[in-house]
């Protein structure tokens, strides 16, 4: 049988993201939301859009996402994208924690991510940067209202 601590180690957060905008905190499932925030659970932590929805009145409804077998999900987190242009891809970033910290991957996305006021990736291109407690992570181009300030809790 698993100890008290090791149970409680799988449930509490190793870090968070905090949705810096109104349609940051929309974009995320509800349900993960806690004042604002997801926790991380585990790395590396994957994020992409959630392509399964639809917009009735302007206001994006999520459908849920059939199960494929016994195949894994390709995200840890998926994001609602209601805007008329897409700024997050199906496979968007993951936040990586290495012996030399954490640090961000852009996984091919069309747009590209910003961490901590660097740009990397686009045109499907990847890349990696840093990752500090404090930086913005902005999914998308300059204008993207998909911002997320990184929190660690180690």
């Amino acid at each position: 049988m698993e100890s008290k601590q090791a149970i409680v180690g799988k449930f509490t957060p190793k870090a968070a993201l905090k949705a810096l905008t109104r349609e940051a905190a929309a974009a995320v499932p509800q349900a993960l939301l806690v004042d604002g925030m997801v926790g991380i659970r585990a790395f590396p932590y994957q994020v992409g859009r959630e392509s399964r929805g639809r917009i009735v009145d302007g206001v994006f409804h999520r459908i849920e996402r059939p199960r494929r077998g016994d195949l894994p999900p390709t995200n840890d987190l998926y994001l609602a994208d209601a805007g008329e242009l897409l700024q997050i891809s199906r496979e968007h970033f993951r936040i990586e924690h290495t012996a030399a910290g954490f640090q961000v991957v852009d996984r091919g996305s069309v747009c590209g991510t910003s961490v901590g006021g660097v740009y990397i990736g686009g045109n499907e291109a990847g890349g990696k940067a840093p990752l500090r407690d404090g930086d913005e992570i902005r999914v998308g181009i300059d204008e993207s209202p998909y911002r997320y300030t990184f929190i660690s809790l180690e």
